[in-house]
Formats: C-alpha cells, sequence, structure tokens
C-alpha cells in the first residue's frame, strides 16, 4: 500500500522540479545588460575634501542639504569610521565582482515575474549601523549598507542582540532585498487581525521563493539551521494553538510583538517559549501562502501580491503534517 501512495507524490515532485527548471530557464534568457555597482563607501572614505564637490554631483541623494561640508569633512576623518571602512573591505574587495553578480541573478528574476521592473543601479555604502535602513530597493536605486553584512561574530557588533546580528551575513542581501522590493508589491492589508499581517510576510517570503529560488529557506527567513527544524518538527503545535485561542482573527496588536515583529523568541506563554524563534507567525503566513499557490496554480505571482488574507486562508487548504 505504501508504495502505492509514494508512486503519486513523486509523480508531483517530478513534475514540480520541471516546472522550476522551465522558469530558469526563461529567467537565464532575460536581458538586463550590466548590473552597475558603485562604491561609494570606498570613494567616500578614500577621497579628500576637494573630491567632495564631485562626489555630491555624483550622488545627490546621499548629502542632505542640511549638512554642511565640514560634517563629511570629518566623518572622513574620523578614525573609527575608518577602521569600520577597512573592515568592510576585507569582506567586499573594491574589485569583487560576486555582489554584482549575485544582485543581476535576482533582477533578472525580477524582470521575468515584472518585466516593466527598471533595472536598478546599486551603490553600497556604510551607513553607521544603520539597522532599519540596511537594504533599500527603491525603482531605480538600489542601496545596500555593506557595514551590516560583515559576519554575525564580528567586533562592531558586540552591542546587538543576537536575534539581530544573527543575520548580519553576506548571505542576507538578497533576502533583505526582496524584502525591500516587496514593499511597493503587497497590496495594503484592509485590517488589523494577526491573521493579516501572517499572510503580507507569508507574501513577502513567497516573493523570496520566485525570485531567489537558490537560496535556502532558513536564509529566506533569516533563521538558522536549528530554528528551521524547530518551526517543522512544531508547525502541528503552533497551527493547533493559533486555531484554539482563535488568534487569526483577533486585532489585538500585541500578537503582533508575540509573533511576528523580531524578537529574541515567540510567546506562547507556555514552558517552550525560550526553545522558539522569533517570527513564527511570518513562517506560518508563508506556509498559508504556499499551500494556496499550490492549490491554485492559475494565480499569478503579481495577482496573489493584491489578494486578500482571509481569500488566502479560505482557500488554501493549508493543514499542517501531524
Amino acid at each position: 500500500m505504501k508504495k502505492y501512495i509514494l508512486l503519486p507524490l513523486l509523480a508531483l515532485v517530478l513534475f514540480s522540479c520541471k516546472d522550476e527548471n522551465v522558469v530558469e530557464d526563461k529567467v537565464a534568457e532575460v536581458k538586463v545588460g550590466t548590473i552597475k555597482v558603485s562604491r561609494f563607501d570606498d570613494l567616500f572614505y578614500n577621497s579628500k575634501p576637494e573630491d567632495l564637490p564631485a562626489l555630491k554631483k555624483q550622488f545627490p541623494y546621499l548629502f542632505p542639504r542640511e549638512y554642511q561640508d565640514t560634517t563629511w569633512i570629518n566623518k572622513i576623518k574620523t578614525p573609527l569610521l575608518q577602521e569600520l571602512h577597512a573592515e568592510v573591505d576585507k569582506v567586499y574587495p573594491p574589485n569583487d565582482k560576486k555582489l554584482a553578480g549575485d544582485i543581476e541573478e535576482l533582477v533578472k528574476h525580477i524582470k521575468y515575474y515584472y518585466p516593466k521592473a527598471s533595472v536598478p543601479h546599486v551603490v553600497t555604502l556604510i551607513s553607521e549601523m544603520d539597522y532599519e535602513s540596511r537594504a533599500i530597493y527603491a525603482d531605480t536605486l538600489v542601496l545596500v549598507s555593506l557595514d551590516l553584512y560583515l559576519g554575525n561574530k564580528h567586533k562592531f557588533y558586540v552591542d546587538f542582540p543576537s536575534y539581530q546580528k544573527q543575520n548580519f551575513e553576506p548571505n542576507q542581501i538578497l533576502p533583505d532585498l526582496v524584502s525591500a522590493f516587496s514593499h511597493s508589491k503587497i497590496g495594503a492589508s484592509k485590517d488589523y487581525t494577526l491573521l493579516s499581517s501572517m499572510i503580507y510576510f507569508g507574501k513577502q517570503l513567497y516573493l523570496k521563493d520566485k525570485l531567489i529560488p537558490g537560496v535556502a529557506d532558513n536564509e529566506k527567513i533569516g533563521y538558522t539551521k536549528e530554528q528551521l527544524k524547530w518551526v517543522k518538527e512544531n508547525e502541528a503545535e503552533m497551527w493547533r494553538f493559533f486555531v484554539e485561542s482563535k488568534a487569526f482573527f483577533d486585532t489585538d496588536p500585541k500578537l503582533l510583538n508575540r509573533f511576528i515583529n523580531p524578537a529574541p523568541f515567540s510567546k506562547f506563554y507556555l514552558g517552550f517559549d525560550n526553545e522558539t524563534p522569533g517570527r513564527v507567525g511570518q513562517w506560518v503566513g508563508w506556509q498559508i501562502v504556499r499551500a494556496y499557490m499550490e492549490n491554485n496554480k492559475n494565480v499569478t505571482l503579481q495577482e496573489l501580491m493584491a489578494i486578500d488574507a482571509k481569500t488566502i486562508f479560505d482557500n488554501s487548504k493549508y493543514k499542517p503534517a501531524k
């Protein structure tokens, strides 16, 4: 009997892989030209005061008018910032082409699913540990703060909590860029339920499935391998909690801090809380969106972004394995 059950499953996997291979072949044919990556961080910290006018002309959006030139000159001369610049260059040598190649692959996938999207100019910089603005995707311009992707054990991250700095890794640049790209693509929520937030981030993570398919699932969501293992093993228990507590349609804003927003762990208020990763609501939302798309193959990626959370929830047929 087991053999007859496994055969349809095997066929489903093979067809799925075939579909993915067809898409990737088409993505490979997308022409985006050479992705321009400007290392503003190098240009700025290697510059002299007399170089500032040319830099300000080339990158006006990085020099707010309310600041005098003395502000920028003092930054260039600051020993700690020069040390940070040197550390960035160790991880991202100025002549290294890997970052440009990775972003080119991302842009090819974006252009495949969003043909009208622009090919952006990529600018790298040092944002002095501005955690909230580490990756920005604004249509024709991409900004990447390389000082926040030096490796989670770097000495400059000593004051950051572990749950934040675990993602200060080079492999988080592409996932963060997709998150930034998604902000203009996912339809605004019409309610304030926990489910709405879960599906919002589920859509964002599903975008990562399509735009950076070669990236591991734990890296897409910013988990360690152990954290991903935990949510997979406890999927049914989490689902039961959300159903039995009637949390999905609850509008209590505290639920976002418990299950959606970055945190050291999720708050079920049960004995195993310290074992959990943060943001488990995002992960459950991801599985619901995946299930929805598996059962509604005629829905395009762009259409998915506009569908409301309840419709996705009701038509996903999502049921976690026990």
